[in-house]
Parts: structure tokens; C-alpha cells; sequence
């Protein structure tokens, strides 16, 4: 009994000093956090991280193979009962904006600090990574089989190139000076208008469907530019309708 009270304590200051990182990592960034900042941030002593973790780098890097675990149990949950290969890249799409704006500070540890690791960048294999656009590409595959993704459409290619217009659109978004005015759900419908339409049959496709309303520049700043003029006091700058309301692209149901 006290050996089962025991591990619960040390996985609960696990967990406890893993969510500390994050915060820290994603206020100071990770070059300039301190092990002692994530103690203290942790409530526990300096020298008990290094019970549970080797290094700093250890740390980041279990913030991304847990983490990304989550996100594919989560990712799971998403697409149960969704059949339809196009809806499912479409869920997919909206989960991984979603999952960003609902925790932000995983967000800019994900798509920022994690660059700052040279063994992530040179010798790291992301496994977890891998096995999460692995779902993107099964989805690809089975939109072949069923005869609603042409069948010249090479998923493995396809699966990197939607994931790195979501992995773009996300940094500009953690970036962002002002992320109220970066709309995310239109981000979201014009990524998926782009590859949904280059994707698709010509006999499933439905032209009507990519005919999005003006693009706002309000709706989209990315990092390091100024943003655009307000215009008249009182003006609305995020007015574009953040679901598509004209059919949905090839024979796909909008959510």
C-alpha cells in the first residue's frame, strides 16, 4: 500500500514538474529558462528534476513524446464514427488548429522552442510525430479506394505538404502580436478549400464550393509586419463568416 502511495507521488511530480516546463519553457523560451525557474514554477527543489529527468533537453524532449501521445488519444476521440475519408482530413485539420489555440503555451514550446534543440533538429526521431500524420495519410489513402481522391495524388507527399501549411499557419499564429485578430477557423477552411480542391476528383468535385467570401487582412497578420489600418472607430476587422457557407468541396459536408 505505502509502495502504491509512493509511485503515485512520484508520477504526480512528474506530471507536475512536466507542466511547469511548459509554462517556463513558453514565457522565457528555452534557451533562457533556468532548471531552477521550472523547480520553482514545479514547487520541488532544484536538484529533483534530475531524479526524473537527465537534463533540460531530456525534459523538452518528454514534453514531446508525452504530449504527443495525448494528442493522438485525443485525435482518436475526434474522428470516432466520422467515415467519410474527406470529413476525416477535414476533423484532422480543425483538431490540430483547435488543439493550439486551447493550449498555447504547449503551442510555442511545439512550434518554437523545440527548434532550439539540436539533438531535435539533427538526431531526434519523432516517432509520435510520424505515427500522427500517419493518420492524415491513411486518410488520403482510403479517399483513393473509395474514389473521392484522384488516384495520381501521392499521400505520402500530400500528408507532408498539409502538414506543413498547418505547422506554418501555427507558427505565424504563436508569433502573432495580436492573436485575437489571426482567425484561426478561417485559416482553417482556407487550408482545407486549397488541398481539398487539389486533391479531389474532377467527377466529385464541386466547384461551387471554392468560392470563399474576400479574404479580410485583418483576419491574418503574420509575425513581424505591422498590423493593418483599423479603418473607422468601431469598424469590425473579423467579419469574414468562419464556416463556409456555400457546398462543401468535393461532396464533403461542412462541420
Amino acid at each position: 500500500m505505502a509502495d502504491s502511495s509512493s509511485k503515485q507521488r512520484r508520477s504526480e511530480t512528474r506530471a507536475r514538474i512536466i507542466e511547469a516546463a511548459i509554462g517556463v519553457f513558453a514565457e522565457k523560451g528555452y534557451r533562457a529558462a533556468r532548471v531552477a525557474d521550472i523547480a520553482r514554477a514545479a514547487g520541488v527543489a532544484d536538484g529533483t528534476i534530475y531524479i526524473y529527468f537527465r537534463n533540460k533537453e531530456s525534459l523538452l524532449l518528454t514534453i514531446f513524446e508525452e504530449k504527443m501521445e495525448d494528442l493522438l488519444v485525443s485525435l482518436d476521440a475526434a474522428l470516432e464514427g466520422v467515415e467519410a475519408p474527406l470529413e476525416q482530413i477535414a476533423v484532422f485539420v480543425r483538431f490540430h488548429f483547435e488543439q493550439m489555440r486551447e493550449h498555447p503555451a504547449l503551442a510555442q514550446v511545439f512550434q518554437v522552442e523545440l527548434r532550439q534543440s539540436s539533438t531535435f533538429l539533427r538526431d531526434y526521431r519523432p516517432e509520435q510525430l510520424w505515427r500522427y500524420l500517419a493518420v492524415l495519410e491513411g486518410m488520403i489513402h482510403r479517399g483513393q479506394e473509395v474514389g473521392v481522391v484522384r488516384p495520381g495524388v501521392e499521400p505520402f507527399l500530400v500528408k507532408w505538404a498539409i502538414f506543413g501549411a498547418l505547422d506554418e499557419m501555427s507558427i505565424q499564429w504563436v508569433l502573432a502580436r495580436r492573436r485575437d485578430r489571426f482567425n484561426l477557423d478561417r485559416a482553417t477552411d482556407q487550408v482545407l478549400e486549397i488541398f481539398l480542391k487539389g486533391i479531389c476528383q474532377p467527377a466529385a468535385f464541386q466547384p461551387a464550393a471554392f468560392q470563399p467570401a474576400a479574404f479580410e487582412p485583418a483576419g491574418f497578420e503574420p509575425a513581424g509586419f505591422e498590423p493593418a489600418a483599423e479603418g473607422p472607430a468601431g469598424a469590425e476587422l473579423t467579419s469574414v463568416p468562419s464556416k463556409p457557407t456555400s457546398p462543401s468541396p468535393c461532396g464533403m459536408e461542412a462541420k
